[in-house]
């Protein structure tokens, strides 16, 4: 789903870059890695593929957003010391084509993509990892198009569901702070995303649920400076409370039962993807599994890195 909004102004990202820390590995791997381009519909999608010689299933992974390229989640590179770890940035951002034809922003499209990107790469047997909104993209691909060779699925900081994401953060509001509150509260209803008193605490909130590292690591703050601003408004809206674009009806819990293969749900203990909506969704997917990272957030990858490379190593190897 979305995993932020440009909140602070370039200058400051690149000032905060500089002090940030590092996005290795916690375990380094020096593998091989491939990169290229993919013409799917509407443009060219930039690819790499690390530990490309690696004898292991592959591992795609679907980054968050709409619009935020895929470098925040380098840190799975780890996982390509036993087999290829595939990143791509959708059309619209990172190092893929930006083109300004807004039909292409839509889910079916997306869907797409991500099916013309698993057939150029050959990727007969793959398991997908899809982080925020690259968990609907992913459950959607399954839903949709019934793809067979899915050896597994992890979802982390799931949404399948516009309005119980935006009811859930509702909640994580109203314990905050009344200064808080009160300020997205007069910003959501006016209008005023642009004021100092709602970015202070937008900026309050994602420290809270978003991530919870100060300073943010450099691949989290590269990631937000590449990010495709407008792609995310068009399909999302303004903020993380307020959904006016073309994902504000979605909702695709009463499908999860259609997955048939193994699932991995993933959380933090303070995630805007919450504990209670997080283990409703595992409910519906007989067989899967649930972790919820203790002290984290919805950057529970980053915050609590070794402990999530070891899961996710650990499942997909099960399968």
């Amino acid at each position: 789903m979305i995993l932020i909004k440009k909140i602070l102004p370039l200058l400051l990202i690149g000032l905060l870059t500089m002090f940030s820390p590092a996005c290795k590995p916690s375990f380094p791997t020096d593998q091989p890695s491939v990169e290229g381009f993919i013409q799917v519909e509407g443009g060219k999608v930039w690819y790499r593929i690390a530990g490309a010689d690696k004898p292991g299933t592959p591992l795609l992974v679907l980054h968050g957003g709409p619009g935020i390229p895929h470098d925040y989640l380098e840190p799975l590179e780890a996982l390509a010391d036993e087999r290829p770890v595939i990143f791509y940035d959708q059309l619209g951002c990172g190092n893929s084509d930006n083109p300004a034809d807004t039909s292409l922003w839509n889910l079916a499209r997306f869907v797409d993509e991500l099916a013309t990107v698993r057939k150029e790469l050959g990727l007969r047997k793959v398991h997908i990892l899809g982080q925020s909104w690259g968990s609907m993209l992913a459950v959607e691909y399954m839903v949709r198009n019934k793809p067979s060779g899915v050896k597994s699925l992890i979802f982390s900081g799931p949404c399948m569901s516009t309005s119980l994401w935006i009811s859930d953060q509702k909640k994580w509001i109203d314990a905050m702070p009344d200064s808080i509150r009160e300020a997205i509260d007069e910003g959501e209803r006016t209008g005023n995303y642009g004021s100092k008193e709602y970015t202070d605490a937008l900026g309050y909130f994602y420290s809270k649920h978003v991530c919870l590292m100060d300073p943010w690591p450099e691949c989290m703050m590269r990631a937000v400076g590449k990010m495709n601003l407008d792609l995310y408004k068009y399909m999302w809206g303004p903020s993380e409370f307020t959904s006016t674009g073309n994902l504000r009806e979605y909702d695709n819990i009463g499908n999860l039962g259609e997955i048939r293969v193994p699932v991995l749900w993933t959380c933090g203990e303070f995630d805007e993807a919450t504990p209670a909506s997080t283990e409703m969704f595992k409910s519906k997917t007989p067989g899967s599994q649930i972790h919820v990272f203790a002290g984290a957030s919805h950057s529970h990858h980053l915050e609590k890195e070794e402990e999530y490379i070891r899961l996710v190593r650990d499942f997909i190897g099960s399968h």
